[in-house]
């Protein structure tokens, strides 16, 4: 395979302008044209990873095969490539500089004085060259986090500009900026974009594509003076309409020709058209769903939906699988208590409680979930949300009425859910929780079996309290069974009631793996089941 090609996508003007999915859909475009193609996003911010950030900050942390925490947008990359991500798929600030203290310390400088540059900016471009030099990939593209002129951003963008300069023509520069619509003046203006591609060139970085986001169409003549005034050519000033649905944007880009532009930037043949017959037909039924059901997603960071956003996301995947629109209404777990539960669930045809940490709105989801159990209303709980299912079975069936977990009520009686035993001597926060992809073997016979169709899975976790096995036989007497479980340790995985529709709760992430093109069965048969309830209505 010949030498790794490199864009670098900038973002100025504002946050928030859809970096992640400007990135995500060219590599789908490139990748239908034939490429191999990976995303690494390079964040920031001094935390070494995303796992200690507050999710009403920074949304999602979401979690690799490999055990990365990572920024929410790699999960973007992961639905549209269909293609895991990695460790060196998500760069951090925080991870740059306690690299290279390290090297300091072990005295790998030699007692030279460790500066940015070349220090740090080198360790950077090593970091961007590492997954171009693994020839597992024809393109890289690299999303680099913030906006220019943001402090914590101008290590990355000179590294580009050094890059820039090595690379020649196997690298270029996309800047996504945003041409504002101004009601009082009645027209678009695009001196936002001309000042953050100023500040772009201040820093010697000449971007070679412009993506603008907008929320009316760019005239022929506004792209003109774009070009004219930004040094770019009129067709690499791409048009970013405000779109229905983030998977409308790769056909938004294939119309605007952003591939055709990147590669004959990047001097590579266009092969053939992109191959998007099946991304269609995922459109075409996304907007013309036949069937509709209502979800509810039980939470405590339902104000900030990012912080569930490959949830929402695995419904979308699963719902088009069933030629269904799922409407998911938002309820704060906070709000909910045994005198409304009914009002606030009982018009739903199922219930999602989300997973999280620590005791704020525990309560509520125990009440949530008691009300599915005793109205057989389809119910999925992942991680504290099927921990919450253990706690609430034992309280109301078993009747252990103290029952809780460990991380709630250390003092329980009836400590259902626990601290796995390799926790206990964890002090520090950071990447120390069970993370990554780990086996997990079903039960014949049951739920679980039949929505994978195979004996063997692999999930991804990111945990740290587990259901406690001391319990197990009093819970499969009771009536809740555990279908999955870990074949080296024997933690349960899966829990399922039998005398129930469809009641089951997992510990792990099944949403980190639903993609357009393979979404999560544990979704697919949720959806199902929650329109088997419609059907029963009527």
């Amino acid at each position: 395979m010949a030498a790794a090609k490199y864009i670098f996508v900038t973002g100025g003007v504002t946050s928030s302008l859809g970096k992640g999915i400007i990135s995500a859909s060219l590599a789908k475009l490139l990748q239908a044209r034939g490429y191999s193609v990976t995303i690494q996003k390079f964040d920031p911010y001094i935390n070494v990873d995303p796992g200690t950030l507050n999710p009403y900050e920074h949304g999602e942390c979401f979690v690799t095969n490999d055990g990365a925490e990572t920024d929410l947008d790699l999960g973007h990359y992961e639905r549209f490539l269909n293609k895991p991500t990695s460790q060196a798929n998500n760069v951090t600030t925080g991870r740059i500089y306690q690299t290279v203290i390290n090297k300091e310390r072990e005295g790998a400088y030699l007692g030279k004085t460790v500066q940015v540059i070349p220090h740090i900016t080198d360790e950077i471009k090593r970091r961007m060259l590492l997954l171009g030099e693994s020839g597992e990939h024809e393109i890289v593209i690299t999303e680099i986090g913030g906006t220019v002129g943001d402090i914590e951003s101008l290590p990355y963008v000179e590294t580009v500009r050094q890059l820039k300069w090595e690379l020649g023509s196997a690298a270029m520069v996309i800047h996504l900026t945003l041409i504002p619509f101004l009601a009082a003046a009645g027209e678009l203006k695009t001196k936002p974009t001309q000042h953050s591609v100023k500040s772009l060139l201040e820093l010697g970085v000449q971007p070679d594509v412009l993506v603008c986001r907008t929320e009316r169409s760019l005239s022929a003549e506004l792209r003109r003076k774009v070009a004219l005034f930004c040094n770019v050519n009129v067709n690499a000033v791409i048009e970013s309409i405000d779109a229905e649905s983030i998977y409308d944007v790769p056909l938004l880009m294939y119309k605007e020709q952003l591939d055709k532009v990147v590669l004959n930037k990047l001097k590579l043949p266009l092969k053939h058209e992109p191959e998007l017959d099946q991304w269609k037909v995922f459109l075409g039924k996304l907007k013309n769903p036949v069937h509709e059901v209502r979800i509810g997603l039980v939470g405590k960071y339902v104000e900030l939906k990012d912080a569930y956003k490959s949830i929402a996301e695995a419904f979308i995947h699963a719902g088009v699988a069933n030629e269904c629109r799922v409407k998911l209404e938002w309820i704060h777990s906070e709000k909910i208590d045994a005198e409304n539960v009914a009002a606030k669930l009982s018009h739903l045809h199922g219930v999602l409680v989300a997973p999280g940490f620590g005791d704020r709105g525990i309560e509520g989801k125990i009440s949530a979930i008691r009300y599915v159990r005793e109205n057989n209303i389809p119910f999925l709980g992942i991680c504290l949300g099927m921990q919450c299912a253990v706690i609430e079975f034992a309280r109301n069936v078993i009747g252990w009425k103290d029952a809780h977990s460990t991380e709630m009520n250390p003092a329980t009686k009836h400590p259902v859910i626990d601290f796995m035993e390799d926790q206990k001597r964890v002090t520090k926060k950071g990447g120390t929780m069970r993370l990554g992809e780990y086996a997990c073997v079903l039960e014949k016979g049951t739920k679980a079996a039949a929505v994978y169709g195979k004996s063997r899975i692999g999930e991804r976790h990111r945990h740290r309290y587990e259901f406690n096995n001391k319990f197990i036989h009093d819970f499969e007497k009771a009536g809740l069974m555990p279908s999955g479980k870990n074949p080296d340790s024997g933690l349960v995985e899966i829990v399922e009631l039998k005398n129930h529709p469809w009641f089951v709760g997992v510990q792990f992430h099944p949403e980190y793996k639903s993609t357009v093109e393979n979404p999560h069965p544990l979704f697919v048969r949720f959806i199902r089941a929650t329109m088997e309830r419609v059907k029963s209505a009527y």
